[in-house]
Order: structure tokens, then C-alpha cells, then sequence
């Protein structure tokens, strides 16, 4: 889905969609958790998960809160500046930047993310677990550590 915020162009992903239940006095009780990533494919890409009783209404919820938690990728000629490692928990990411024209070579949950991102030539590994929500953490906070490093480095 295609939406425009502030003139910016933003697509959105659903990354996983989990049907979680409560007991409760009356019986089960069934609502739905939706992580969806939005970006605008130019250096912008947000995350967030969205709740609620049915799948419509969290994937929205999800779509709403990620276009609020934007951050911005530095880009280098269709890829990143520099090599970046992450652990976070029990994911563990390496994001390496590739020639021009030589495409994404990622897997799973974050080639969406990358994707979104803006990010044309891309070479990356998941080390860690494969639980999908973690390793899109991950990868954001390997974005806002390129972000951190650029900005002291005077990449742009």
C-alpha cells in the first residue's frame, strides 16, 4: 500500500501477523499482532507492531506507529557506507555495503526492511535466531548505528 506523508511517498510491509490468545472468564479470547515496516524507498524506513482484535485494524495500528518511528539510513550510491555488525538479544546481524548494480543479497525479515529503505546493493547475514520481529531490531539499530557513525565521520 502506497501513502503520502508530507509529500513523501511511503510503502508498507507486513512482516509477521501472530494470533495471540487470553484466557479469560468466558473462554478464549483471540486478538492479533501485526509488525509492519514503512518506508519511502529514498533513505526513511520505520517499524513498529500494531494490536488488536482483528488482523485489519493491528496491521493498521502497525502501519500508523511505524510512519511516527521514521528514521533516516545514510545512503552511499544505492548502498551503505561502511561494513556494520549488531547484537541485539539473541540476533546478531552483518551488513556489509556492495558494488554498484550487484543487487541485495539479504535474507528473511530484513531484505523487506532493506528494501523499504532505499537500499539497492546490499550484502547481509543473520547469525543469530530467526525469530523475525528481533532480527528487524536489529537491523534498525544497525541503521542508527550507521547513522551515529556517519554523522561523526562526515559521511553523507
Amino acid at each position: 500500500m502506497v501513502e503520502t506523508i508530507e509529500g513523501q511517498k511511503l510503502e508498507e510491509k507486513i512482516i509477521e501477523i501472530r494470533r495471540v490468545s487470553k484466557k479469560a472468564e468466558g473462554g478464549n479470547r483471540f486478538s492479533f499482532t501485526a509488525m509492519v515496516v514503512v518506508g519511502n524507498r529514498a533513505g526513511l524506513v520505520g517499524v513498529s507492531v500494531g494490536k488488536a482484535p482483528d488482523v485489519r485494524a493491528a496491521i493498521e495500528k502497525g502501519a500508523s506507529r511505524a510512519k511516527k518511528n521514521l528514521i533516516e539510513v545514510p545512503l552511499r550510491e544505492g548502498t551503505i557506507p561502511f561494513p556494520v555488525e549488531v547484537k541485539r538479544g539473541a540476533a546478531h546481524i552483518v551488513l556489509r555495503p556492495r558494488p554498484s548494480g550487484s543487487g541485495i543479497s539479504v535474507g528473511g525479515s530484513i531484505r523487506n526492511v532493506v528494501e523499504l529503505a532505499g537500499i539497492k546493493d546490499i550484502s547481509g547475514k543473520i547469525l543469530g535466531t530467526r525469530n523475525k520481529p528481533s532480527n528487524v531490531h536489529a537491523v534498525l539499530q544497525a541503521f542508527e548505528k550507521l547513522r551515529k557513525l556517519s554523522s561523526r565521520y562526515g559521511a553523507k
